[in-house]
């Protein structure tokens, strides 16, 4: 008898995890399948998949990804997380590995009701019909609630051993976890920064400075004070990126993806901020020097007029006197200040 394989989109939350665990109880070869993007990692799914014993598929998308999050068909959710189109983004290319593969089906961990946008009756058949996918996608917690699919029909897996789990409740989940013995799984937030508002806020931000940015730049603004100011570079107001380090961890993320034409800011001999100035396509052509500067007590944020028109001199001054106020002990103090091109290339 031929062996039924399919393919779960495994995020390595919880739904996901009891998805694949159902279909293996019922005879079906599994492979995970996970995405990589500028918002989201692999870690939680590679740990899913060895508690389930399946192989895992990592799929990198992130140019296509971040295209998509400019602009998404279907809008945003409460955040800058514009779950529909990214599901149906998700689908598409398992598509080609199941087709590829001569796999039978693709499931999810979806299960109807939990996100109201995102996972209601018309959100999940639309989903279906955009990405291909059609009734060859089998949503295993939910199964019941849903129109009957294809390898349902097919005999492929029995329908009354799937669920019928909806709403936002996470006690049945809990549960079957417990019998199936999966002890490793995160909290059901997710690990998507597109709902994280503070992330949204800033990334807004992002696509509204340089519509045309990369990755490479909504990965600065991970970490660290955000802000933009407004740099004259041959006459033209060019929008300039300020990252300023909060910790440690900040600073050495900052030097980490720091590229060519970046200038990074620090103090000489006291500890604090690293500062990051990166501007789209334009290079600020500053030469690396050091110079003494009095840190002031007080800093009012709203008279440093960041919208307001700068040369790259009063530039690198605003940046070089913000860096030292971040590091409260000079406060008041004359410090020694660093300004460093970058010229790696990425």
């Amino acid at each position: 008898m031929k062996k039924v394989k399919a393919l779960v989109l495994l995020s390595g939350g919880l739904d996901s995890m009891l998805a694949a665990r159902l279909l293996i109880e019922q005879g079906v070869e599994v492979a995970g399948i996970t995405f990589v993007s500028n918002f989201f990692g692999a870690t939680k799914a590679r740990k899913a998949a060895e508690q389930l014993g399946v192989k895992l598929i990592e799929v990198d998308f992130s140019e296509e990804h971040l295209a998509m999050v400019k602009n998404p068909k279907y809008g945003y959710g409460k955040n800058l997380n514009p779950c529909i189109d990214c599901h149906a983004l998700m689908l598409g290319r398992a598509k080609e590995i199941m087709e590829r593969e001569k796999l039978d089906f693709i499931a999810t961990g979806e299960a109807l009701g939990q996100r109201p946008m995102s996972q209601n009756l018309q959100a999940l058949a639309t989903v279906a019909k955009i990405s291909g996918v059609g009734d060859r996608l089998v949503r295993p917690l939910s199964a019941k609630l849903l129109a009957e699919t294809a390898p349902e029909k097919d005999g492929l897996i029995d329908r009354n051993k799937l669920l019928d789990i909806s709403g936002r409740s996470r006690k049945r989940q809990i549960e079957l976890a417990a019998k199936y013995g999966l002890k490793d799984y995160p909290s059901p937030a997710g690990g998507c920064l597109l709902t994280d508002p503070g992330y949204s806020s800033k990334l807004k931000e992002l696509f509204y400075a340089w519509p045309e940015c990369q990755g490479s730049d909504t990965g600065l603004i991970k970490h660290g004070r955000v802000y933009w100011l407004t740099a004259k570079i041959n006459n033209t107001a060019e929008k300039v990126l300020l990252i300023i380090g909060r910790n440690q961890a900040d600073n050495e993320a900052l030097q980490k993806l720091a590229k060519s034409g970046d200038i990074i800011i620090e103090l000489v001999d006291e500890i604090g901020p690293t500062a990051l100035i990166r501007i789209n396509n334009a290079d600020l052509k500053i030469s690396d020097r050091e110079f003494e500067l009095i840190v002031p007590e007080v800093i009012n944020h709203d008279r440093l007029n960041f919208g307001e028109v700068k040369t790259k001199e009063e530039i690198i001054g605003l940046v070089a006197t913000l860096t030292g106020y971040y590091a409260v002990k000079v406060r008041g103090k004359k410090v020694k200040v660093k300004v460093h091109n970058i010229l790696k290339t990425n």
